[in-house]
């Protein structure tokens, strides 16, 4: 028994390490339905929500690095969402999810080593997509040279106007 323990804490572990986070969620009353719902919206964001024993999942962080704080949210039956991707899609998924059900009422979780909370995660949640804000940083970093064309094409242009209206007055 020990050896499988043992085993399933290295898998773990493997998982965790793999994920920069780590959401803690309970979900009591949960159908399997539901439940396979949830697993599949999650999916689509390169996330996956699993269940294992707190025992094993404590050990398991604390191998990891994780705070010591993260255990105060392994009690009562609970799932873990991990993924590799976008950690606001996962957050964004949970919120609706839970918003949509009442269930699974997130926990907390740790996200780069750092612990939090609900409120911390539903934040996570409400961030815009990675693609919205790598769109935004685009849009800021070429204002200013979009300006700088207009600015240096503004005396040609100003000059053909000038030519322009001359010649519809001379017209």
């Amino acid at each position: 028994m020990k050896a499988e323990k043992t085993l399933l804490i290295e898998d773990l572990l493997t998982r965790v390490n793999a994920s920069p986070f780590l959401f803690v969620v309970d979900y009591t009353g949960l159908t399997v339905d539901k439940f396979a719902e949830l697993r599949k919206r999650l999916a689509a964001t390169g996330a996956e929500i699993h269940v294992f024993k707190n025992t094993l999942v404590r050990k398991a962080a604390e191998r990891a690095g994780y705070p010591g704080d993260l255990s105060a949210h392994l009690t009562g039956q609970s799932a873990f969402v991990m993924g590799a991707k976008d950690v606001c899609a996962a957050a964004k998924i949970l919120k609706n999810f839970t918003a949509e059900f009442t269930k699974p009422k997130i926990k907390g979780g740790v996200l780069d080593g750092n612990l939090l909370d609900e409120a911390g995660i539903k934040a996570l949640a409400d961030l815009p997509s990675k693609e919205v804000l790598q769109s935004q940083l685009l849009g800021v970093l070429q204002a200013p040279a979009s300006k700088l064309v207009r600015l240096l094409n503004e005396p040609a242009a100003s000059l053909a106007r000038v030519l322009q209206a001359k010649a519809d007055a001379a017209a």
